[in-house]
């Protein structure tokens, strides 16, 4: 069985190679700097060389493929990073068709659901609707926030502070990254037909006031949340070197996932994941802290 691989260096793609490998399985990854690879990973894999956004190589890449993982990489410096993931999701789309791939797993964020007025989470929704008229069987998993988020945030933690646009008490779904490689991995060797959407919600819903408590315990330091203003957040991010459209997409997200939202998949048994954001930060988050 052949399985494509997208974004296999990432949070979630590096850790499917792995369980796949693992399984008996030998990915053939898409990656556009093969030397991202760990050396270790390089024998048990086959390596296609090359960007999503170039249509021809996703389409050769996936040829001979029944199954693909897809999850679109993060562009936040790209000038224009929900045109991007819309084109690759064009191109996914097309590749699919083409090779006759029969299974698509994607990696999409809970959110999706409202197809407009989620800023990049946007782009996750149009490629649920374009992987979904390939007529592969598809499944969806829509996740919450990433634990591995809070990596981008190392200067501001290390300081103190943990500035968010969302209300300090709203609680949403927070998730370890390998959580979610853990169910694609199980779901790819296992197979399913039709059209799915599972969520994947991490261990519980948590508010930004008690990721800060949490935080402050695994890590050692005192942690404060402070809730900013969406121009607060664009303007750090254009002063951080993003593009206007960059920008506004990443405050879109959580604008998009505020106020009156509610997901479409409820919490269950099946969405719930089990690690818990204090042992993932007193594992990953506290050793850079030090």
């Amino acid at each position: 069985m052949t399985i494509a691989v997208t974004t296999p260096t990432g949070n979630v793609g590096s850790r499917v190679v792995q369980l796949l490998v693992q399984a008996g399985v030998r990915p053939r990854v898409l990656v556009r700097d093969p030397a991202r690879l760990p050396d270790a990973v390089r024998p048990h894999v086959e390596v296609a060389q090359g960007d999503l956004l170039d249509a021809s190589f996703v389409a050769d890449a996936v040829k001979g493929a029944e199954a693909l993982f897809w999850a679109s990489p993060e562009a936040f410096t790209a000038p224009d990073p929900l045109a991007d993931m819309i084109a690759m999701g064009a191109n996914a789309a097309a590749a699919v068709e083409a090779a006759g791939v029969t299974r698509v797993l994607q990696i999409s964020s809970v959110g999706a659901e409202r197809r407009h007025g989620a800023g990049l989470i946007d782009g996750l929704a149009r490629n649920e609707e374009q992987l979904a008229a390939t007529g592969a069987d598809l499944l969806t998993l829509r996740c919450g926030y990433f634990f591995s988020n809070l990596f981008g945030m190392l200067d501001a933690i290390r300081a103190g502070a943990l500035a968010t646009t969302m209300p300090l008490d709203r609680r949403s779904a927070w998730v370890d990254p390998r959580d979610i490689a853990e169910v694609a991995a199980a779901r790819l060797l296992a197979g399913w037909s039709g059209h799915d959407i599972q969520a994947v919600h991490g261990p519980a819903d948590l508010s930004w006031s008690e990721v800060a408590t949490i935080l402050s315990t695994a890590t050692g330091h005192n942690i404060q949340a402070t809730q900013i203003t969406d121009d607060d957040l664009r303007q750090a991010l254009r002063s951080a070197g993003m593009s206007e459209p960059a920008a506004a997409g990443v405050v879109g997200m959580t604008a998009g996932t505020r106020d009156d939202f509610t997901p479409e998949q409820e919490r269950s048994f099946v969405t719930t994941t089990p690690t818990t954001l204090e042992a993932w930060a007193h594992a990953a988050l506290r050793p850079l802290l030090s």
